[in-house]
Order: structure tokens, then C-alpha cells, then sequence
């Protein structure tokens, strides 16, 4: 069986080294955009832009060929930042015939709010389509540490992903709510920014431990709105991911909330993530522009676009939140 990774971050890089050491009679081969991913991958056995510290296995193939990468695949795991998958996706469809991909980026597009399975659906109709999400930080992952991860389907073959992706560091529970395991992981990601901000205004645990409360409260009223069922959110993918990502200093979401903490604009933010994308900047305007169309009462999810995207002072922004919670 030939397996494309198809996105060369933290994430991608993390779980292609765990396929490859995992099926070791399988091919497994890593697609990144960046030549200088690929040259120190090839050479140094480290993807030292985004995954630094973490030596790779020497089996795991990389190229900057999108069609090499997908050239008889089987199974797809798609790593791409939420707001490229479509264009991505429409480069994979006249390059595969009916392959299982998995997503495993958290986030909603924007404009349209489509989840990222409904994305891949409508750009590779032949494809089999499964998600994967979870308190899963590539950091962790990538050195061993234990973690548990949930995979949903309505179409692919759950039992030979969990074999795949399963080991004894990286434990596999297949779900069937893949609604929630999408929206779970995306939402999360506003009140990960949100809970940095707390941080770096030196608010406190309590303050903080409150606005989780508020965004699993607004986390679970968007996935019923959208047909998900209530319990999965009270699961690993929905307050075990809202926990790490809130409270980890790996988050991303959590560091860009630092940041705006001290005053740092957006291009700013940008250049001190490195290359690294926090998904819940664009989750947050598209998810605010959803609440709007459908009359759905975010307050949380408010309060971080008037911030985010109106420039709204930051103690207004706390001052208004402080009535709701």
C-alpha cells in the first residue's frame, strides 16, 4: 500500500514519520511545498523549520512533486491549512481514482463555513473521506509522548485507518459523528485564542477556566445547530482538544492570544509564528459571519472578531465577556 502525506508542518511531518515506523511494509511518502523542507528532510533527517529536534526515520520519502506523492496512493492523509485544502483538493481530484483520504487540519473555510470533509466531497467526489482529531500536538506526538486521537467515517474503512495510525503511544478510538469531531476541533481553536489573551494579561486560572466553560458552551450550540450529537463534545475530541489547546504551551492558538495580549497587529503575529498558522484567526470570522446568517447567539465568538477584525480594545472586549460569565 502506497500512503501520501500531502503537507510538510508539525502535524503532517509528525504523522508521516508515525505511518512510516508503523507499516514499515508499506511506502510512505511526505509532500512538501517549501524546497528547503525538503532538502533538510532529505539530507539532516529533520524537518527543522517545523519540527525541530525530531529525527525522522530513514525511510520516510519526501518530495515537492504533487503527482509523485499521489501516483497510485491508497490512502491521502491531507495536512494543508483549512483555507488552501479546496485549492489543494482541486489539484489532487484529476490525480487519484477512488482513494480513502484523511484530514486531519482543524478549521472551517471561510465564507462558505464548510467543513473541511465537505470541502474534499465536493472537490474529489471519488474519494472516500474520514477525519481525524484530538488533544493531539505534533510535538508530543512526534517524540512518543502518550495521545489519544478519534477517526470518523461515514464512507472509509475506520478499522484499517485505526491500524494504520494505531500504536502504543498514539491510541485510535473510531467514532461515527463526524459532524462534531470537525466542529469540535475547529471551534475550539477561538476560545484557545481567547484563554492566551487571559494569559497574557495575567488574569488568572479562574478567569480562564471560565471562558473554556463559554466556548464548550458555544462549541456545542454550533455543532446541534449543524445536526452533531451533544456527546461528543463532552469527549476526547471535544474537551480533551479544548483543554490542551487552551491551556498548552504548544498551542498556537494560545501563543497567537499572547501575542495580541501585547499588542502586536496581525503581520506581526504572523512573523513570530514562524511559518506556523493558527487556524482560529479565520475559524473566528468565518464562524462569526455563520452566527450572523443563522441568528445564533455567540458571544464569546463576538467579542474575538470585534478584536480580531474591528480592532475592538481589549478591556472593552473583557468588559463586555464579564456579564456572561
Amino acid at each position: 500500500m502506497k500512503i501520501a502525506i500531502l503537507g510538510a508542518g508539525s502535524w503532517g511531518t509528525t504523522l508521516a514519520n508515525l505511518l512510516t515506523e508503523n507499516n514499515p511494509k508499506d511506502e510512505v511518502i511526505l509532500w512538501a511545498r517549501e524546497n528547503e523542507v525538503i532538502s533538510t528532510i532529505q539530507d539532516k533527517r529533520e524537518n527543522i523549520q517545523y519540527l525541530p529536534g525530531v529525527r525522522l526515520s530513514s525511510k520516510l520519502k519526501v518530495t515537492g512533486s504533487l503527482n509523485d506523492a499521489l501516483s497510485k496512493a491508497e490512502i491521502i492523509v491531507t495536512a494543508i491549512p483549512s483555507q488552501f485544502l479546496r485549492q489543494t483538493a482541486k489539484q489532487i481530484s484529476p490525480l487519484v481514482k477512488s482513494p480513502t483520504i484523511m484530514n486531519v487540519a482543524k478549521g472551517i473555510e471561510l465564507h462558505s463555513f464548510k467543513r473541511m470533509s465537505e470541502v474534499l466531497k465536493e472537490e474529489i467526489p471519488q474519494a472516500k473521506i474520514a477525519v481525524l482529531s484530538g488533544p493531539n500536538h505534533a510535538e508530543e506526538v512526534s517524540r512518543k509522548i502518550l495521545t489519544a486521537t478519534v477517526i470518523a467515517s461515514e464512507t472509509a474503512d475506520l478499522e484499517l485507518l485505526k491500524k494504520l495510525f494505531d500504536t502504543d503511544y498514539f491510541k485510535v478510538y473510531k467514532h461515527d459523528d463526524v459532524i462534531g469531531l470537525e466542529i469540535a476541533g475547529a471551534v475550539k481553536n477561538i476560545t484557545a485564542i481567547a484563554t492566551g489573551i487571559i494569559a497574557g494579561l495575567g488574569m488568572g486560572d479562574n478567569a480562564t477556566g471560565s471562558l473554556v466553560t463559554l466556548g464548550l458552551r458555544e462549541m456545542i450550540r454550533v455543532g446541534r445547530h449543524l445536526g452533531a450529537r451533544e456527546e461528543t463534545f463532552y469527549g476526547l475530541a471535544g474537551v480533551g482538544d479544548l483543554v490542551a489547546t487552551c491551556t498548552s504551551q504548544h498551542s498556537r492558538n494560545r501563543k497567537a492570544g499572547l501575542l495580541i495580549a501585547k499588542g502586536l497587529d496581525s503581520e506581526a503575529i504572523q512573523k513570530e509564528m514562524r511559518g506556523m498558522v493558527a487556524e482560529g484567526i479565520f475559524t473566528c470570522k468565518a464562524l462569526h459571519e455563520f452566527a450572523e446568517r443563522e441568528n445564533l447567539n455567540l458571544p464569546l465568538t463576538t467579542q474575538m472578531y470585534r478584536v480580531l477584525f474591528e480592532k475592538k480594545k481589549l478591556k472593552d472586549a473583557i468588559k463586555d465577556l464579564k456579564e456572561l460569565i
